[in-house]
């Protein structure tokens, strides 16, 4: 971990930390994420679970998968499923999946990709370890995020960005003590490569140890970490933090975390994923696959599913090669 790195990160544009540290945004909570199975019986991590939705907008659910180091024949993915009202962002850091929808989309997500699908007014979508690695087993670890719609956007036509791990926009602090990818939204002037329908920003921060990373973070964005791997601490009071561990902050413009000075032979440095957006404040209706604003239309979402108006799945189901 992870794919996307450079040798020497002081080659790299410098985020500038903002000039009034008064305005450091404090840490409201911390809390764990539990342990879970998700598709076919690979296992998540629930990076939300028990957060409060006002400090999550427009942000829903956050899956971290793996990091698990597979035996042969062991990979699993996902059956055939809906969606309909948001976007999916799935993010690979080790291994490859294989993704198809019932419109004859697909692709692959390799090391260090990102897979942006919106699923708007709704489709059927299928994720599977290619053959060869169901054969080889091997690494395989990633997050996927669901990023709500704006009520004027939940019927939009689905949509794909597929973000090659050389695409991400990489930057780094003025001491050279950290390297971050940016996938989405702007830092300090730089922009990422994902175009979203909700403004957020999202990014992978590998962190050395003992450094620290102050942010400038827009004010009227919410702002949460996750911890991928390692242990540091998360604001100006150092709030401690490890693996598995969501940071919700409160308001300012900018974001600080730091690394242990000490960790692990297997996690080098301090992983941790920093993102927010500016919340939609618009009624949520969560059910399932399915993200709306009423009743009505989480009842209207699974009818159009039944009826098969969210696609049919084809005849022949993907079989795991590379297309």
């Amino acid at each position: 971990m992870p794919a996307v790195t450079v040798d020497n990160p002081l080659t790299l544009p410098r985020v500038a930390a903002p000039a009034v540290p008064a305005a450091a945004r404090p840490v409201l909570a911390v809390s764990t994420a539990p342990s879970g199975v998700e598709g076919e019986g690979f296992p998540v991590r629930r990076a939300f679970a028990g957060i409060n939705y006002r400090h999550l907008d427009p942000f829903i659910m956050m899956d971290q998968m793996g990091e698990v180091d597979y035996a042969p024949g062991e990979p699993k993915g996902t059956p055939w499923h809906p969606h309909r009202g948001f976007e999916t962002v799935t993010y690979l850091i080790d291994g490859t999946f294989v993704h198809q929808d019932s419109e004859g989309g697909g692709g692959v997500i390799n090391d260090g990709d990102t897979q942006w699908m919106t699923a708007g007014s709704g489709l059927l979508h299928i994720e599977a370890p290619p053959e060869a690695l169901v054969m080889s087993g091997g690494l395989f670890h990633g997050i996927q995020l669901w990023v709500n719609l704006p009520a004027g956007d939940k019927m939009t036509a689905p949509r794909y960005q597929d973000i090659g791990g050389g695409h991400v926009r990489l930057l780094t602090t003025p001491d050279g003590g950290a390297l971050l990818r940016l996938i989405a939204g702007e830092l300090d002037g730089h922009r990422g490569p994902g175009i979203t329908h909700t403004p957020i920003t999202l990014v992978h921060a590998t962190v050395s140890p003992g450094a620290e990373v102050t942010l400038p973070w827009r004010p009227d964005f919410n702002a949460l970490a996750y911890v991928l791997a390692g242990r540091g601490t998360a604001g100006t009071g150092q709030r401690p933090v490890r693996l598995g561990q969501t940071v919700v902050f409160g308001e300012g413009d900018s974001v600080t975390v730091r690394a242990a000075s000490a960790q692990d032979s297997h996690t080098p440095s301090l992983e941790i994923l920093l993102l927010g957006g500016r919340p939609l404040r618009e009624p949520m209706a969560h059910y399932g696959p399915f993200v709306m604003n009423s009743h009505a239309e989480l009842v209207q979402a699974f009818e159009d599913f039944k009826a098969g108006r969210l696609g049919r799945v084809p005849a022949q189901r993907h079989g795991g090669h590379d297309d």
